[in-house]
């Protein structure tokens, strides 16, 4: 069921674990890891209202020599009679600005996106909107950019992953409409407090043009290289629970739990995301620092 109280929603799918899931807003993030990365997301979005958000996300990146980064990222998202999927490439050129290894990397993206509308799904206000013209795969160009500054403990970056304003489902109107630009600004620190605990302070603030803005802001804590536990607050949104795991150097597998704050909650049993990230770690880059983003 498509409710007015989506006002407030995206446009662009919103996840909690942003922090991991980078490169597909900011291209500047592309091979900046150190080695081949594969990660997977999936979120589940406001459990128990029908047509409610459904987002799964796939990126695959390397650095290529010193100072380059490929990628690649796919996202699958649903919401009410809509579906969406982008499929980008990025690339990075990293600038190494000090002789302490602080870099700037600056990242584009190009590909396409595939948009349905399928009129027949879910239930509406406006009885009248089933009988819409359906839209079936419509091709439509995306082209992204992005600068990312990262050390081995902190990171900022600013990025728009599409300037082209194309064709968009709006679940307020019911109705196809035009997209907004999305601009997104990403930082956070992380602090040694000892040899086994890490503390990550992060933000996420995404600017829609024509809506408010939306500001994610978490705290995280690293045990002893394994166990990642930590909280997020998307400003007049929800608060949510993480939880993170290690198993091995090279696999990482987390869980977060979205507990709406606004009048939403009366509708539904909250959001759940899960993510997987291989790192296919060799002889040659194992040595690295590890990095806890």
């Amino acid at each position: 069921m498509l409710l007015p109280l989506w006002s407030n929603a995206q446009q662009d799918p919103q996840v909690t674990h942003y922090m991991y899931n980078t490169m597909t807003v900011n291209p500047g993030y592309t091979g900046s890891r150190g080695h081949l990365t594969a990660i997977s997301l999936f979120r589940d979005q406001w459990v128990g209202i029908e047509g409610s958000p459904r987002t799964i996300t796939f990126g695959l990146d390397s650095p290529i020599g010193q100072f380059d980064g490929l990628g690649l990222s796919i996202v699958q998202d649903e919401l009410g009679p809509s579906e969406e999927t982008y499929i980008d490439a990025n690339y990075s050129h990293h600038l190494i600005l000090n002789n302490r290894g602080h870099r700037l990397a600056l990242g584009l993206k190009a590909g396409v996106r595939f948009f349905s509308l399928d009129w027949s799904k879910g239930l509406f206000r406006d009885p009248e909107a089933r009988f819409n013209e359906n839209i079936n795969s419509k091709l439509l160009p995306s082209i992204g950019a992005g600068a990312f500054y990262f050390t081995r403990n902190a990171y900022l970056g600013v990025s728009t992953p599409n300037v082209f304003t194309n064709a968009h489902y709006d679940e307020i109107q019911e109705s196809e409409a035009v997209e907004r630009l999305h601009f997104f600004l990403i930082g956070g620190y992380v602090f040694d407090i000892n040899r086994e605990l890490k503390f990550k302070p992060s933000f996420f603030i995404k600017q829609v043009t024509g809506a408010p803005i939306s500001v994610d802001v978490s705290a995280n804590f690293l045990l002893n290289g394994t166990l990642n536990l930590g909280a997020n607050y998307r400003w007049d949104d929800s608060v949510s629970a993480l939880f993170g795991f290690q198993i091995s150097p090279k696999f990482n597998v987390g869980y977060a739990y979205d507990y709406s704050i606004n009048e939403l909650n009366n509708y539904n049993t909250g959001t759940h995301e899960i993510f997987l990230r291989y790192q296919w770690i060799t002889r040659e880059n194992r040595l690295k620092s590890p990095r806890f983003f």
